[in-house]
């Protein structure tokens, strides 16, 4: 039976470049070479001659423990909430006031770099507390 070793997450965008250095920021990622190339230039020159700036970019979680995420260039912007979103896990663990004043922090941390502040989903009965926030781009992920 064969098992899957790794993961990566793609995101459709309008600016790859833009959105993988955001991501980076985000998650303590790197910002990542292309595959079998040497630079995303290179890439670009060989999969889509002619294009303006970059079409690819990808960045990666430098202990090679989280999924490399991949970011390729779409004609189509954002119309739609997302149908997969990622949950950057900065208060698993935390309950109460100590879970939201991370969170908080984190949102703070974040706004700088582009970030976009949406719902706080306090908690209930099933879920902890968790904030809903947008990308650079507008894809929207969950601080939890």
């Amino acid at each position: 039976m064969l098992s899957i070793k790794k993961v990566q997450i793609t995101f459709d965008c309008a600016e790859p470049a833009r959105v993988a250095r955001f991501w980076a920021e985000v998650l303590g990622y790197v910002v990542s070479p292309p595959e079998d190339f040497a630079t995303w230039e290179e890439f670009d020159r060989a999969q889509a001659p002619g294009e303006p700036g970059p079409a690819w970019g990808a960045c990666s979680d430098p202990s090679g423990a989280g999924p490399r995420l991949y970011f390729q260039r779409v004609p189509e912007g954002k119309v739609v909430k997302n149908r997969v979103h990622l949950d950057v896990r900065v208060a698993t663990g935390l309950v109460g006031e100590e879970r939201l004043a991370v969170i908080e922090a984190e949102c703070a941390r974040l706004l700088p770099l582009g970030a976009v502040r949406g719902k706080l989903l306090l908690a209930d009965e099933e879920n902890e507390s968790c904030l809903v926030m947008q990308d650079i781009e507008g894809n929207e992920f969950c601080l939890d």
